[in-house]
């Protein structure tokens, strides 16, 4: 990344970044292709499946919502390791991608939306469908439209089952999908005014059909508006009809409530063509002047830090407003925060997410790397259990959550153990960061500060002294001479998991 930015510079790069094609990602293919993960189970007592013990490549990443769905088809049965399988896939590419992809801004921005649209892909039908979902829904939405992005997500196999929007019904909506589309995925709790108003009428600016905020009257009333958005999941239909199992998205024109309603101070008149109620409620949300601030907020704290200069988080939604129906709404709003005044001036301050730092780790010692399950295992142990946080809020995007006593140390062993390959992700020959083959303590400390400390610590060290301060440290825990030459690869590789643990690495 770094050469690619000072043979063209920072702007040409993000702009390359902003327009990803999946096939010069040569490297990430190729590790891709390659990778493996064990699958062992034993044989069922009754004889519903044998034995399995094997090394598998990606079988599910691609794989239609029919195929996915149909693992568990009525009357099938096989282990809980098959089952688990497309969902562990997901989570394995995801690292892949983090230490490999050559468009490292997709990336962030992938998990950016997986936690905004949050489904728990640890339990339900969002495990089995979880591909579909990374796949279809949030990956090819990254970068575009807002609006679409949202109808993808409600459509989904993955939010429908997890909200239980697919069980909906008239005369007994559900209500969890419906409030989690005003609180989370859009207008957000700031505009939550129920305990200020009750009645729609008296929330400022109704009475000119733009409310600034909503109740739990609309709330209500979208969760009408969303009864028979449902899934092909081979539900009962009554007198002996069934829908197909196919896992995709279907409309069940009987379940629907078909009278009025209203919502954010419109009124939706009764008897509407099909799926008119649902995707007026998302143009309605989609549309509105709190989501724009609630979204450019979030991806301002995303990209910036915890608490983002409000000037900027302005400035961002008035850009996200002029763009409301532009293909590529949301670049153009990333681009304008990270092109921003605000951007440029305020120093960064994100503690790196577990997956961030143990992916930023790999790319600077250039280790070889393939996720395991113990690997994603220990991800959990740090606090970031992938594609797994059970709430609908997703996880948390703030720095205290990784600062706590038990989150460094789990941090810290993370890191150790990779550099250790504790969990068999890949051997670290840590003398091949540097071009001699007899170098001193001393020597080697200088590397470690190079690379961890980054290329102008020398500069640093001038201000606050935190480049030596750094080496004597690093030479001091060797229990070393400076002056002997290093030869032992496990103590290298300590000093090197000991530099990733400096907080100057621990931070973007």
């Amino acid at each position: 990344m770094l050469d690619m930015i000072s043979k063209g510079g920072f702007r040409a790069w993000f702009d390359d970044q902003l327009h990803p094609v999946d096939k010069v990602d040569l490297a990430c293919n190729q590790k891709m292709a390659e990778f493996t993960l064990p699958i062992k189970y034993s044989a069922n007592k009754d004889g519903y499946w044998p034995a399995v013990d094997e090394l598998r490549p990606f079988q599910w990443l691609n794989a239609s919502s029919e195929q996915l769905m149909n693992l568990t088809a009525p009357g099938r049965r096989i282990d809980g390791q098959e089952e688990w399988r497309p969902a562990r896939e997901v989570m394995c590419a995801s690292l892949i991608r983090a230490v490999y992809s050559r468009w490292q801004v997709r990336e962030v921005m992938t998990q950016f939306w997986h936690e905004h649209f949050n489904v728990n892909a640890w339990d339900g039908l969002a495990r089995l469908t979880l591909p579909v979902y990374d796949r279809e829904v949030i990956r090819p939405n990254v970068f575009g439209n807002f609006r679409q992005m949202l109808e993808a997500v409600a459509k989904s196999a993955a939010m429908q089952s997890y909200l239980n929007n697919r069980t909906s019904r008239a005369g007994a909506p559900n209500e969890n999908y419906a409030r989690e589309l005003f609180e989370l995925h859009t207008m957000g709790a700031p505009s939550y005014l129920n305990n200020l108003y009750n009645k729609w009428r008296d929330v400022p600016g109704a009475q000119q059909k733009t409310p600034v905020g909503y109740i739990d009257q609309d709330v209500y009333e979208a969760a009408r508006a969303f009864t028979g958005w449902s899934i092909a999941d081979g539900a009962g239909l009554g007198d002996g009809k069934k829908l197909p199992r196919t896992g995709e998205f279907i409309y069940v024109d009987a379940w629907h409530d078909q009278y009025q309603k209203r919502i954010l101070a419109r009124e939706f008149d009764p008897y509407q063509p099909p799926l008119r109620d649902g995707l007026a409620t998302l143009d309605l949300v989609a549309f509105h002047s709190a989501t724009a601030h609630y979204l450019s907020r979030k991806l301002c704290v995303r990209l910036l830090s915890d608490n983002p200069p409000e000037s900027l988080v302005k400035s961002a939604a008035v850009v996200w407003m002029a763009n409301q129906k532009h293909p590529r709404q949301i670049a153009k709003v990333i681009e304008h925060i990270v092109l921003s005044k605000e951007f440029t001036t305020v120093i960064p301050a994100k503690v790196k997410r577990p997956n961030e730092l143990l992916a930023s780790f790999i790319r600077t010692t250039g280790q070889t790397f393939q996720p395991t399950m113990g690997l994603i295992d220990q991800l959990n142990q740090c606090g970031q259990r992938l594609f797994g946080w059970v709430t609908p809020g997703g996880l948390p995007d703030e720095n205290t959550r990784w600062l706590g006593a038990n989150a460094i140390w789990q941090r810290w062993n993370l890191i150790a153990g990779i550099a250790d390959n504790s969990w068999q992700c890949g051997g670290l020959d840590a003398f091949a960061l540097v071009e001699k083959k007899n170098i001193t303590v001393q020597e080697f400390s200088e590397v470690c500060a190079k690379k961890f400390l980054g290329p102008n610590s020398s500069k640093i060290s001038k201000e606050n002294n935190q480049r030596d301060e750094f080496i004597t440290r690093l030479i001091q825990a060797s229990s070393l001479k400076p002056n002997t030459q290093i030869t032992d690869p496990v103590m290298a590789r300590r000093m090197l998991a000991w530099s990733a643990m400096s907080p100057s690495f621990q931070m973007r």
